[in-house]
């Protein structure tokens, strides 16, 4: 071994260990503040729910805390607000021994409280990892405690930002995980591999990025209509479908017999070591649409997959789909595939598409 490689292999320990250590310190540091926000959310409650406060001393505490320690963040009324609701929601789930009823403030409050939690799957090295801010956003958007553990899991083993989590809470992944139509099961000789790949597509996607007043009858201008704007914000689609996924074209060309197929989306997923061809179509969905989709497959296995890669997988995203029915068609055939149905934010009911953050904010913030 060169001198060179002694030195690149000495910067790369040095980096991991400055790495686990660096990891370490904020774990640590993040289970301090959630700690300290535990406990003065149960201070709060305690005192503004049943206790002697008035109305509008959230404000008046925030303002005073503002002038006695002056440049303190992450203390506005708002933010006490949610200090008050991280412990209100957490604490009906939690097992812990009855504490002295008093009102004194114990920043440690929550390190106290969580040992033997309620739910058996709770892990507490997960909820600690994640920020408040994190834990914010799942407490206002996930209402039960399955989906809220799911989040806090997917965000601490993932490590996704809160604009992440976000576009993930609005897609509602927890509902949508798994339950895809798909033949995987039979077609895929590895069980786990069946169950990663079961895991890794949602049933629905919220492609909130296309223009639904574009669509109109005619199927070919629809497909192209969709696929220019996923296309076009392929950074979005993908954060919409997994963060494993990345793009490799549109309109891939595959060559077989001197007979040319164009796939219409081809990514390739890193966790499933495998490529997936997505297959648009503007309407409802069809028994033809597999068939088309397994010579595709087929193609794709023969003339494009590397000798390491797992089967490739198709999916077809289509507008609409009788789940029965698909569950039914797909089930013979001997490729992969699974059957999505997306849809744009204006194709929601104006009800929950007004609780939804403006498309532009979104994108700027992205």
């Amino acid at each position: 071994m060169d001198i060179n490689q002694n030195y690149r292999e000495a910067v790369k320990t040095i980096k991991e260990a400055i790495l686990r250590s660096q990891y370490r310190a904020a774990a640590s540091v993040n289970k301090e503040q959630l700690s300290l926000y535990y406990g003065i959310g149960r201070y709060v409650s305690e005192n503004s729910r049943t206790g002697f406060w008035g109305k509008g001393a959230i404000e008046q505490v925030s303002s005073l805390l503002q002038k006695e320690l002056p440049g303190l963040r992450g203390f506005s009324a708002t933010s006490i607000r949610n200090m008050r609701i991280f412990y209100e929601e957490w604490d009906k789930v939690l097992n812990h021994q009855p504490l002295a009823d008093d009102l004194a403030l114990n920043e440690k409050l929550l390190l106290v409280e969580i040992h033997q939690p309620v739910a058996d799957e709770f892990n507490w090295a997960d909820f600690l990892s994640i920020g408040f801010s994190h834990h914010t956003e799942i407490i206002s958007k996930a209402k039960t405690l399955e989906a809220r553990l799911f989040y806090i899991h997917e965000c601490a083993t993932r490590y996704w930002s809160k604009y992440t989590l976000r576009d993930y809470l609005k897609a509602d992944l927890y509902s949508h995980r798994g339950t895809l139509p798909n033949n995987f099961a039979q077609t895929l000789p590895d069980t786990k591999q069946a169950l990663k790949a079961v895991c890794s597509f949602k049933d629905e996607y919220l492609l909130d990025f296309i223009n639904v007043e574009e669509l109109n009858e005619q199927e070919d201008l629809d497909e192209k209509i969709v696929e220019k704007a996923i296309v076009t914000n392929v950074k979005k689609f993908i954060m919409t479908f997994g963060q494993d996924f990345s793009f490799i074209g549109n309109q891939y060309r595959v060559e077989v017999a001197g007979e040319e197929m164009f796939i219409d989306l081809l990514f390739f997923n890193r966790e499933l070591n495998s490529l997936v061809a997505v297959e648009l179509k503007s309407g409802k969905f069809r028994t033809s649409y597999l068939g088309q989709l397994n010579t595709y497959l087929s193609a794709l296995d023969t003339y494009i997959r590397k000798p390491h890669e797992n089967p490739s997988i198709g999916i077809i995203l289509c507008r609409e789909m009788n789940q029965t029915f698909v569950e039914f068609a797909v089930r013979d055939y001997n490729k992969p595939m699974g059957v999505a149905t997306y849809r744009a934010s204006k194709d929601m009911p104006e009800r929950l598409r007004n609780a939804l953050p403006d498309i532009e904010d979104l994108k700027k913030l992205l």
